[in-house]
């Protein structure tokens, strides 16, 4: 597992933040404005569900190409084509009219999503050193989390003054971020940039399966976001239908989910500094995991969807937290030269598992009201916490037997140390507002992380 073995390069982490922070605000914006203009145009579930499928699936379908892709291409080169592809599908998503070239493009842009996540994912904890990883895990994700709290409320505003045309230009130019970014990036990565340097590159033998507690993790993560992802379809219909809100006060409202996620990524960076055990970080993972699950829950009872507001921050507090804590657990187990396959494995699980939480957040919106939508969310999101405890405290205790007895099966020794591995803090699809990988999806609000 590799990290910079001199000074951290924190020019290089502000540009890649920089780039993430308004490539993810241009995310959101889009992502918004279609869902209200879908909704405002009398749009049931099943519409808002399809367009979030249609911008969930490259993710999952393309991970194992994309995985491998970030690992064996040059990382500038694969952020200079994804950005300009996407800019260019974005431009023509904003002149598109028939719903079935805008899933497609949506589909496409998710395409380049499906690339970039992985690479910059992969490319920050090369940037750093192992003391700074927290720090800059912390500055990535409030990045990406701050322009996704921007980008809701900004869609908010200018999809009431000029439809959904204008925030899709602007999303259109956001991408250009990508391109600027990966020309003045001085650090690379992928075997391409490492053969260049003349540096031998053997092929990673990481399997996810080899090494208990991350699938647990990954299995945990993707467990919770299936059951709760049904509240991305139905929480536009809660907010402007049952709480009578206008597009603005959406926009502003749903920001407070990932206005908690930039609190928590910078509290739990702290707390995750002194969890060397890997055990306790999946097992306050999990309790994050719950508060998530609650928060939605208690969200039901509100007359006011201001009252949303510090609901939601708490939620996307435990959401931030939680991203860091996952992120944390796949730095300290997974080599450095299968980092950007681990981003994808991990990405494409909890996204696959959202796509059913769309479809059955469509479904239901068709025969049931969306406050005890929201309810059943809550409730199955905890039930499934609370089944998932058993498996974790497993998992922890196997750990902490094995590590007595020297290095896990499948894992590079000294993890943990000098010449551990680590990974940047990005979101991932969630089961919450809020929640979005690593740069949502143009259709969810969904962290990781």
């Amino acid at each position: 597992m590799s990290f910079t073995t001199g000074g951290s390069r924190w020019p290089d982490v502000w540009l890649a933040a920089t780039a993430r922070g308004i490539s993810s605000c241009g995310d959101f914006l889009a992502a918004t404005a279609l869902t209200l203009a879908l909704q405002s145009a009398g749009g049931g579930g099943l519409a808002v569900s399809g367009l979030l499928l249609a911008a969930t699936l490259p993710l999952v379908a393309l991970a194992p190409l994309t995985g491998r892709l970030a690992d064996r291409v040059d990382s500038r080169t694969l952020l200079i084509v994804a950005g300009l592809a996407q800019s260019a599908i974005c431009a023509a998503l904003a002149y598109a009219t028939a719903p079935a070239l805008v899933l497609t493009l949506v589909a496409l842009l998710a395409t380049g999503l499906a690339v970039t996540q992985p690479v910059l994912a992969a490319l920050v904890p090369v940037m750093v050193r192992a003391e700074d990883l927290p720090r800059a895990g912390a500055l990535n994700q409030t990045a990406g989390t701050l322009g996704a709290l921007a980008g809701p409320a900004l869609a908010g505003l200018l999809v009431g003054q000029f439809g959904t045309r204008v925030p899709l230009l602007v999303d259109a130019v956001s991408y250009l971020a990508l391109v600027v970014a990966a020309l003045l990036i001085r650090t690379r990565r992928g075997r391409r940039a490492t053969a260049a340097a003349g540096v031998a590159a053997p092929t990673p033998a990481w399997r996810l399966r080899r090494d208990p507690m991350l699938l647990v993790m990954v299995g945990s993560v993707a467990a919770v976001v299936g059951a709760v992802g049904a509240i991305n379809v139905i929480e536009v219909f809660f907010i402007r239908e049952t709480l009578n809100s206008s597009t603005t006060v959406y926009g502003l409202v749903t920001g407070a989910w990932t206005a908690g996620i930039v609190l928590g990524a910078w509290l739990f960076a702290r707390v995750a500094r002194r969890l060397a055990d890997d055990g306790a970080l999946l097992g306050a993972g999990l309790l994050l995991l719950g508060g998530c699950c609650l928060a939605v829950l208690v969200s039901a009872a509100v007359p006011s969807a201001w009252l949303l507001v510090p609901i939601w921050l708490v939620g996307g507090t435990a959401n931030g937290g939680d991203n860091v804590f996952n992120n944390l657990l796949l730095a300290r187990r997974v080599p450095e030269a299968a980092r950007g396959r681990a981003f994808a494995v991990f990405g494409a699980a909890v996204q696959g598992a959202a796509m059913g939480g769309y479809l059955v957040g469509g479904l239901l919106l068709a025969v049931a009201d969306p406050r005890p939508l929201v309810v059943g969310c809550g409730v199955v999101g905890l039930l499934v916490v609370a089944a998932l405890a058993g498996p974790v405290r497993r998992a922890a205790r196997a750990e902490r037997a094995a590590v007595g007895d020297g290095p896990l099966p499948g894992l590079p020794a000294g993890r943990g140390g000098d010449d551990g591995d680590t990974v940047g803090s990005w979101p991932t699809a969630s089961p919450a507002p809020g929640w979005g990988t690593s740069s949502s999806s143009t259709a969810s609000r969904s962290t990781g992380g």
